[in-house]
């Protein structure tokens, strides 16, 4: 984790002699900030502090497995402490060009006045009251006395609660710093007394460039395909990185190629991959089962198969949503060329289509007893789908052929032995043997092959159905029997009724009520009725909502409640009892004031006015 020109390593002794051998994880081990990677926030964080004397008593540090939490919190120890034999530095500072008089020691966790403590091993209240006794003592020869406690959500409560008048008014000449996986789990009694750094994952192309470096000081050839596969197994974790390239050294015995550290964790090829998601994006269920078969027979893991297959249409997805994506060098030539192709020719709908059929087709493979099977079906489904329209294309299509069936690709029998074209990011394209499904069932079966989507046939008169609306009531009771409760709490949350007319809405918006959902009410207005509907935003008040009518109804049936004899009785037996909701033992006539106000003599839908309860 150390770049070229820093400053001696006490682990950085090489193989050569009888020096024993020290893996790339502590050999470069940063010992200064300028050697951090991917953490330039807490670095610029902690240079202001230090120039400006506003140090805190304590850190704490988070962030996931490797990124540099507890090298971090020695870099901090050694700058706090940072001293020349000449005497020129006299206080803390973030610039080490070279070694000081305590920073061999603490980089090796001996000196005195650096102590460090795994919380993981230490969690008794025991253990934090030997840190309060001596936190009183002065430092012995360092200018502060540094409590590193790594893991520190390992604490119990007790030992947190016997820290936190200690972490809050220290000694002048004590500093703590934590560091911790968990962060969630750290009392806030201990977060509210710290200054907290989140340390981030390292990006992939980051640690390409890091393990390339690296890679050249032990003298090794490693190819740019095979960082990027080292770099994206890490998941932003830099000892992740430095492991598997100390392995990946290994295994390969020589150069390390992409091929070789796949066959080291077990991953599938990238090429191989693409080729198996380009015949199930063609709906090629032959050629995708004989490209999952060629990946399994060589040693190939199902679910690693399809784990892969997830990560490309996740990257494809990103691709065409932000073009920029596939300029990462973490990705290879190939995925970077192919996944702008795929990007410009595959539907959204139909990529989000995939992602979930993968995600639920991984877990099925895990809990199957034949994995390989498991995985076959997944495929088979994905393929199956690859070429049929979403609901939306299918109405299109219904209207581009004058309201004939709509056309799609041919059965199975075609797609085996000629791949289809490829998905298109339009209205699916026919093969050139169309098969016209029949609208007489729900579903059909062209040539035994597969299932193909029908579509009701549509009015011989060409007009739709019309439903008579005549009052703002009934619009919203539509909206629930549509079960489309966002515009239906829009209505009665959003909305107060200034005019109501058949076909023309005008309403008054509350303040946080959506501007952009007005032109979107007309258009399904128009769905459900069946006739054209127009809806004005007035600045006229309006009438109170629907949903503040039923809640002052409901507080007045509550008060009518409490006024009565017979329940006045009861709370007074009960002391402290109260009456919460109001219900009735028969259908009562809708209150006229609500309803009258909203033009109909229809109950409010959702209000307690209408329960026969």
């Amino acid at each position: 984790m150390t770049d070229a020109g820093a400053p001696p390593n006490p682990d950085s002794a090489g193989p050569a002699g009888n020096a024993p051998y020290r893996v790339l994880a502590r050999k470069y081990r940063p010992s200064s900030f300028d050697d951090l990677i991917g953490q330039e926030a807490v670095v610029r964080t902690v240079s202001n502090a230090f120039e400006t004397g506003r140090i805190p008593q304590a850190w704490i540090l988070t962030g996931v497995r490797g990124v540099g939490k507890t090298t971090t919190a020695r870099i901090l120890a050694r700058a706090l402490n940072y001293e020349m034999p000449d005497g020129s530095v006299q206080g803390p500072t973030i610039h080490m060009p070279t070694l000081g008089v305590h920073c061999q020691a603490i980089m090796e966790s001996r000196h005195m006045d650096v102590l460090e403590m795994d919380a993981a091993s230490h969690t008794g209240v025991d253990d934090v009251r030997q840190i309060n006794d001596s936190v009183r003592y002065a430092p012995a020869s360092a200018r502060y006395k540094v409590y590193i406690i790594d893991e520190v959500h390992m604490l119990s409560t007790a030992a947190f609660n016997a820290f936190l008048k200690t972490l809050e008014e220290p000694p002048e000449h004590a500093k703590f710093v934590f560091a911790t996986t968990e962060i969630r789990k750290v009392p806030v009694t201990v977060l509210s007394r710290c200054q907290r750094f989140d340390l981030r994952r390292v990006e992939a192309d980051v640690l390409m460039k890091h393990l390339a470096n690296i890679a050249a000081k032990e003298g090794v050839e490693i190819e740019p395909e095979a960082l990027g596969i080292i770099a994206r197994a890490a998941e932003g974790s830099v000892r992740d990185s430095l492991s598997l390239l100390d392995q990946a050294i290994a295994h390969a015995a020589g150069q390390v190629k992409a091929d070789a550290v796949r066959q080291m964790l077990g991953l599938a090829d990238r090429t191989r991959v693409i080729d198996l998601f380009d015949s199930l994006a063609r709906g090629d269920i032959a050629a995708a089962f004989k490209e999952f078969r060629d990946q399994y027979d060589v040693g190939a893991d199902p679910i690693v198969v399809l784990s892969d297959l997830a990560e490309f249409v996740n990257f494809v997805t990103r691709v065409k949503i932000v073009p920029a994506t596939a300029d990462n060098v973490a990705y290879g030539e190939t995925e970077r060329v192919r996944a702008k192709d795929f990007a410009s020719k595959i539907s959204m709908r139909v990529l989000s289509r995939m992602w979930q059929m993968l995600l639920k087709g991984i877990a099925e493979v895990q809990a199957a007893t034949r994995p390989a099977a498991a995985a076959e079906m997944v495929l088979v489904r994905i393929a199956y789908v690859a070429d049929l329209p979403t609901p939306d294309e299918a109405i299109r299509m219904l209207e581009q052929n004058g309201g004939g069936s709509p056309v799609v690709n041919g059965g199975g029998a075609a797609r085996s032995s000629a791949p289809a074209a490829p998905m298109a990011s339009a209205t699916p394209v026919a093969s050139a043997a169309p098969v016209r499904m029949p609208t007489s069932s729900p579903t059909a079966f062209a040539g035994g092959a597969r299932p193909q989507m029908a579509a009701p046939a549509p009015d011989p008169q060409g007009a739709a159905p019309q439903l008579r609306i005549t009052s703002f009531t009934q619009l919203v009771a539509v909206a629930g029997q549509k079960r489309d409760l966002m515009t239906k709490g829009a209505l009665e949350g959003d909305m107060r009724l200034v005019r109501f007319e058949e076909g023309r809405l005008e309403v008054a918006l509350e303040p946080n009520a959506s501007k952009t959902m007005i032109s979107e009410l007309a258009k399904k207005f128009e769905l459900w009725t069946g006739r054209r509907w127009t809806v004005i935003v007035s600045n006229e008040q309006g009438q109170p909502t629907l949903r503040s009518l039923n809640h002052a109804a409901k507080q007045e049936h509550a008060r009518t409640a409490e006024a009565d004899p017979r329940v006045q009785e009861v709370l007074s037996r009960f002391p402290g009892a109260k009456v919460v909701e109001v219900r009735r033992l028969a259908p009562e006539a809708p209150e006229s004031n609500i309803n009258a106000d909203y033009g109909s003599d229809d109950p409010v839908e959702g209000s307690d006015a209408d329960d026969d309860l």
